[in-house]
């Protein structure tokens, strides 16, 4: 139990504790819906940025104030991230940490493991030096969407800036939480020259050009 969480429970005798775990790959979306269910608050929300709360396993008060709740959460994440940005960064500097926190969050979305994410995000930097679009359906799966399958039709509609079929750089925003191992991808991509991936079972196959992507469609299909 964290100090706050004591402190809460000690000055509001018998609040029973609810468990949430917000696991990397999730929205805020979806984590607000966890929130609300086990709090039992209605509406809630926190004016919080796509991507930065922490993924953890926070045990809070049944009841807590919306206000207390987002606090809480806002200043745990905001010390967690800045212990990570001071290690690769050496300085909190938001502004170029939230740039690698967008590639982590797609990083996140992508890769099929740990060890793939340094492959993924160096994916993502060789189609962005090269000018292609990053044309990647984790881009897609942002807020309420985060289960979503992509479709075609789904390409065709989306006009978001999260559509890196239509938009050539970066989302605007992180599309998801992150765990720590996603943004040291995004700071050390591997030093490898790939440029394209296919799921193929569990695990993707890599390749440099998009001949040897084909073939590799057509293992996988078969």
């Amino acid at each position: 139990m964290t100090k706050l969480d004591f402190l809460y429970k000690l000055t509001n005798s018998k609040a029973a504790l609810t468990k949430i775990v917000i696991i990397p790959g999730e929205t805020n979306y979806f984590i607000y819906k966890q929130i609300e269910k086990k709090l039992k608050t209605p509406h809630f929300k926190c004016n919080i940025e796509e991507g930065f709360i922490k993924p953890d396993t926070y045990y809070l008060p049944i009841g807590m104030e919306k206000e207390r709740v987002c606090k809480y959460l806002y200043e745990n994440s905001l010390r967690w991230h800045k212990n990570i940005s001071k290690k690769f960064l050496g300085v909190w500097n938001y502004r170029l940490y939230k740039q690698k926190l967008i590639i982590a969050s797609i990083i996140q979305k992508e890769a099929a493991n740990v060890k793939e994410m340094p492959i993924i995000s160096a994916i993502i930097y060789n189609r962005l030096k090269k000018g292609m679009k990053l044309q990647m359906d984790g881009s897609l799966n942002y807020g309420k969407f985060s289960h979503s399958k992509v479709t075609s039709k789904r390409l065709k509609n989306d006009s978001s800036r999260y559509n890196t079929y239509k938009y050539k750089g970066l989302p605007p925003h992180p599309v998801c939480v992150v765990s720590k191992e996603a943004i040291k991808a995004a700071f050390f991509p591997a030093k490898v020259n790939y440029f394209y991936f296919v799921k193929c079972g569990k695990n993707h196959l890599f390749s440099v050009s998009y001949d040897k992507h084909l073939k590799n469609i057509r293992k996988c299909t078969k």
